[in-house]
């Protein structure tokens, strides 16, 4: 009887521990494999659809609130760069630094400001003014109606309680300047003679409305970017002892925070980032889905006909392009019947290579460029209009500067789609019935042409929209029609 009692007490406590074990590991494992994958099935569908309504909303509003107020203050720590075009521009960051200094220091005078005076007398001024009659576009007002003068630089330093506007660049913490500024600054000709020990401990550098460099000398913009970072020459009044490790060591490109800012995207932004950005931490591109494009806002009602140029190699393009050019479409545009053709040019290069082939040629036409003169722009026009030339050569950087209104245009070729996707439109309505010499006798002889290559999809997105550039791009064809809508 205690025998078989002691047992049955054994076996009941020695099947209760073995239980409790055996369902401690089995619980544990089926668990840890149930928590497992019903997590990641329910994670991965409920992230997805959660985080991409709510990241696109909360980021969208939180980026606009928190870039513009953060990197300001931020902008006031570390030694930064601020790369603009106009001092119209750019003297409404500094009024924007300004205010931020007296919102954290509300009890300040303007006697906190040092060189304040100095400052609105240089940039401001000079301001033009647009006539109520014949308007300007919008976007043409808003880029050119303050100081449109691009040789300017500005050091400011930040103290506790102090704005010090015009501060020496070795001394300031914030650098606000035009590309073309900094070069005049930095002089040279060679790489040896360059002063850029300034631009050595750049840790943010903002490029705002970045898209104005290119209707300037894209080239200035490059040249600053490759001087920064570089060994200085001389340590002037540097304490060696509080240079950060990283900096000694050659790796400060490696920590520079890049901002840039654009209206639309072109290919010239994307080179900056592969080829001139080096942090460590990769890159981000947040750019605004384009549904429609601009060629919604057509109102003539003509269809356009795209050419698409085959191309394998990028360094061959210019020359494919006007090979395609002389040999396709040049020949069916010379009869009488397409006369008043307007060749629309984005690429000064461009420009320069088609004039001088028209020259040789011997053909009729005029041309306005941005460096044409008005006596002259104003002849081509007239002769344009009135039938005595054949061509005129438009280059891009003209619309852009000065926005005239040419009439009299019958036939549009764009020799590469636009870099401002708006222009597009702007071109092809200026054809306009009202726009027209109605004693040319040309009435139902009107026609739009557009040339472009796979190097030109960013270009073709802001035209077309998103979806219908891609199958543009991957469609079998060489030739594409879009009826007026």
């Amino acid at each position: 009887m205690y025998l078989s009692g002691y047992l049955s007490i054994y076996l009941s406590t020695y099947q209760s521990i073995y239980l409790f074990i055996y369902l401690c590991i089995y619980r544990s494992i089926y668990l840890s494999i149930y928590l497992s994958i019903y997590l990641s099935i329910y994670l991965s569908i409920y992230l997805s659809i959660y985080l991409s309504i709510y990241l696109s909303i909360y980021l969208s509003i939180y980026l606009s609130i928190y870039l513009s107020i953060y990197l300001s203050i931020y902008l006031s720590i570390y030694l930064s760069i601020y790369l603009s075009v106009y001092l119209s521009i750019s003297l409404s960051i500094i009024n924007f630094i300004i205010l931020l200094f007296f919102f954290n220091f509300p009890d300040n005078d303007q006697k906190s400001i040092m060189n304040f005076d100095r400052f609105e007398k240089e940039f401001t001024g000079d301001t033009i003014y647009f006539p109520k009659t014949n308007p300007k576009p919008e976007d043409y007002e808003k880029t050119f109606g303050g100081n449109t003068d691009d040789n300017f630089r500005i050091g400011m330093s930040l103290t506790k309680k102090t704005l010090k506007l015009y501060t020496d660049f070795y001394s300031s913490d914030i650098l606000i300047a035009s590309p073309l500024g900094l070069r005049v600054t930095m002089g040279g000709s060679s790489n040896n003679d360059v002063e850029s020990d300034f631009l050595s401990s750049i840790e943010v550098l903002i490029l705002d409305q970045a898209e104005l460099f290119l209707a300037q000398n894209w080239d200035n913009l490059l040249h600053v970017l490759d001087h920064l970072h570089l060994q200085p020459k001389t340590l002037r009044t540097t304490n060696i002892n509080r240079v950060r490790s990283w900096c000694l060591n050659g790796l400060s490109k490696f920590y520079r925070q890049t901002l840039l800012f654009a209206s639309h995207e072109l290919p010239e932004f994307r080179g900056v980032f592969n080829n001139k950005c080096f942090n460590y931490e990769g890159s981000v591109r947040i750019s605004n889905p384009i549904i429609n494009g601009d060629i919604r806002n057509v109102i003539v009602p003509l269809s356009q006909v795209f050419h698409r140029i085959e191309c394998s190699d990028i360094d061959q393009v210019f020359q494919t392009r006007f090979n395609y050019f002389v040999n396709k479409i040049l020949p069916q545009f010379k009869s009488t019947i397409f006369a008043h053709t307007m060749i629309y040019i984005p690429s000064y290069f461009d420009y320069v290579q088609l004039r001088n082939y028209f020259k040789a040629e011997n053909l009729s036409f005029v041309q306005i460029c941005e460096y044409t003169k008005k006596e002259k722009m104003a002849r081509a026009r007239d002769m344009f209009f009135h039938s005595g030339a054949h061509f005129m050569l438009y280059s891009e950087r003209s619309h852009f500067f000065k926005r005239t209104r040419i009439k009299g245009i019958r036939h549009m070729i764009m020799y590469q789609p636009p870099q401002w996707p708006h222009f597009y439109s702007e071109m092809i309505n200026l054809m306009h019935s009202s726009n027209q010499n109605s004693r040319d006798g040309l009435e139902d002889s009107m026609s739009i042409t557009v040339l472009y290559t796979k190097y030109d999809c960013l270009q073709l997105n802001g035209i077309l929209g998103s979806e219908n550039a891609t199958s543009l791009l991957e469609s079998d064809k060489a030739v594409h029609v879009y009826a007026a809508q």
